[in-house]
């Protein structure tokens, strides 16, 4: 059996305690995932909150706006799909971001290069099979991979903030959704992107610290759910 190749990435210095502390900030707001019951009211202001964060860090806020709300309230939908199908998944959170954007014919298509396709090719991989990886970790390399890679060529860096939050569903960290890690990472612009930046320099160092940056959005996201719990 091939070994994951996150494992050694979640041993990283500061990476095991930056995720102890992000799902202990997720489970004080969310009671251990489910004992605190959210009101449909609740939970559909914290994807309004995500989406709005996921489209305040692209180049256009306003335009992509209408779709980052689409693809957040399919978050539930779409991510039992995101670990046994992937690619379905993708593109499926393209077409629903993307509409009305970008040409019809575009919708959903990743671009037809080999790079591209080898580099897609492997994070389906890694999705369908890392198992044993801390889901925190996951979804970390996943937005990474998918903002890097940009495989769409129109609202990748949506998708792959999305993308992220979809392992966190799937994985049962945020089981509702409600948890608006996208707003996490607005709430730092400046840290998110030179993380993002450390991430494709392809360094160690680089890479641990945008682990640990996905880390402290989603602690952020935790917070802002229970401020507005709270009000």
């Amino acid at each position: 059996m091939t070994a994951d190749p996150l494992l050694e990435l979640a041993r990283l210095e500061g990476v095991p305690s930056a995720v102890a502390a992000a799902i202990d900030s997720v489970d004080a707001v969310l009671r251990d995932r489910g004992l605190r019951t959210l009101a449909p009211e609740a939970v559909a202001a914290a994807l309004l909150t995500g989406a709005r964060g996921n489209a305040a860090l692209s180049e256009d806020p306003d335009r992509w706006l209408p779709g980052a709300v689409r693809l957040s309230s399919e978050l539930t939908t779409l991510a039992p799909v995101i670990r046994v199908a992937p690619a379905q998944a993708l593109a499926r959170a393209h077409v629903l971001l993307a509409r009305g954007v970008v040409p019809e014919e575009s919708l959903g298509r990743i671009t037809a290069d080999p790079e591209t396709a080898a580099r897609m090719a492997g994070l389906t991989d890694l999705l369908v099979s890392s198992g044993g990886t801390s889901a925190v970790v996951l979804a970390a390399v996943v937005h990474a991979e998918l903002a890097s890679v940009a495989p769409f060529g129109s609202g990748d860096a949506l998708v792959a903030r999305a993308a992220e939050h979809l392992v966190l569903v799937s994985a049962g960290v945020d089981p509702r959704g409600a948890v608006p890690i996208e707003a996490g990472h607005a709430g730092a612009p400046a840290g998110y992107r030179r993380a993002l930046d450390g991430y494709a320099s392809g360094t160690l160092a680089g890479v641990r610290g945008w682990i640990v940056h996905c880390a402290g959005a989603l602690s952020r996201g935790a917070e802002l759910l229970g401020t507005s719990l709270r009000h």
